[in-house]
């Protein structure tokens, strides 16, 4: 390769100039406006509705959203680094974010017909919080095994059953709903509905208690014979399978941006604390056994980081990324929790209270190793794209 073609091959972790601004400003808005808000946040397992105005202000709401739907027009590679930045400081908050983004907009962006994106798209770049529905109380990874029904009925469809762990459902108003249309089609028979939260059948039902991330709101849904306008199918009948599977290969990367944004708060707070906290009369980062702890963990937030990026790159270069993305959300969650874990030990007995930060990032770890595919669904994905 020439020299004249290595100067336009660029590393993973080189940002262009947009990338790089917009990064900054998440930062930014990160550390004045989310900090402040993290422990009551928590305490209060909510996410404050001028919190959501403020991120919608920001432009974070609806990144790939184009500027002609009032969106911000940017690149898959742009959501990344704003979940990661938010979750740096609040994985709440860069959860809210990567569900709008990564799952809902992109949905409505692959499978919308032009009628759908007029009507929401702007919507959901400007002031509306929106939420993905699939799972069910015996469909968490067999995600297709689903209850749910839907009935047509003259001009529309009726929709019946529950959805269960809903990310973001306390704060949406647009939810795409996947429901069974022809039991007897297996997978072939579930189709993808827009719900919105007025609908005649439609209820969010009880928030969970939950071990982390607790700002981020996860809830049933109950549909009692819930009409839905026939408009409001997202891609084709009996095709919600595709939306469901395709748009999920994208939120773990979205997934993997959170954690990787949370592994790497925990290893600034570590290093931060260490430097400042005295044993036998010198700091605690002078211990080469806490040096080497330290160093152990750049070495694995450095590595998810590529992992994150290179998904994401090739998502953006529409070039195959289904095991990239597997192999970003198993490794970025276990780094997760192996960082915050550290953070909480290097700490010392101040890890273990509320006071301080690394306990919450610590609770909040947990999450990535389950929701949008298990550690274990991500093996096997990755197990049958090499073997195949």
């Amino acid at each position: 390769m020439s020299s004249e073609a290595l100067d336009h091959v660029q590393p993973l972790t080189v940002l262009a100039e947009d990338e790089r601004i917009f990064r900054d400003s998440v930062r930014d808005f990160a550390q004045a406006h989310v900090r402040p808000l993290v422990r009551e946040m928590d305490e209060q397992a909510r996410i404050p509705r001028s919190l959501i105005d403020q991120l919608f202000d920001l432009g974070v709401m609806g990144i790939e959203v184009p500027e002609r739907y009032g969106g911000a027009d940017g690149r898959f590679f742009h959501s990344v680094l704003a979940v990661e930045e938010l979750s740096r400081v609040d994985p709440s908050v860069g959860v809210l974010v990567d569900v709008q983004n990564t799952l809902v907009i992109n949905a409505l962006l692959r499978w919308g017909n032009e009628e759908i994106r007029q009507r929401y798209l702007q919507v959901l770049s400007t002031r509306t919080v929106g939420a993905y529905a699939l799972s069910e109380a015996g469909s968490g990874s067999d995600a297709f095994g689903l209850t749910t029904r839907a009935r047509k009925d003259g001009d529309g469809y009726v929709l019946t059953g529950r959805k269960l762990w809903i990310t973001n459902a306390n704060e949406a108003d647009l939810f795409i709903v996947f429901a069974t249309i022809d039991p007897d089609a297996g997978y072939r028979g579930i189709t993808a509905f827009l719900v919105e939260r007025g609908f005649a059948g439609f209820t969010v039902g009880k928030k969970e208690d939950k071990l982390g991330i607790r700002a981020s709101s996860t809830c049933e849904l109950i549909l009692e014979d819930c009409r839905v306008p026939s408009a409001n199918v997202l891609g084709e009948l009996g095709k919600g399978y595709k939306v469901a599977i395709e748009t999920l290969n994208e939120g773990r990367i979205g997934i993997g941006a959170q954690m990787l944004g949370l592994a790497r708060g925990a290893l600034d707070h570590a290093i931060a604390y260490t430097r400042e906290r005295r044993q036998f009369g010198k700091p605690v980062s002078e211990f080469q056994a806490v040096q080497h702890q330290l160093a152990r963990a750049a070495v694995d937030v450095e590595c998810a980081r590529l992992a994150v990026y290179n998904a994401a790159r090739l998502r953006d270069a529409r070039l195959p990324f289904l095991t990239e993305a597997a192999i970003c959300k198993i490794l970025s969650s276990e780094v997760a929790e192996r960082v915050a874990s550290l953070a909480v030990n290097l700490f010392g007995g101040n890890g273990f209270v509320k006071e301080y930060p690394v306990e919450k990032l610590f609770r909040d770890a947990k999450i990535g190793q389950i929701y949008e595919g298990t550690s274990n669904l991500q093996l096997q994905t990755i197990a049958k794209q090499i073997l195949s």
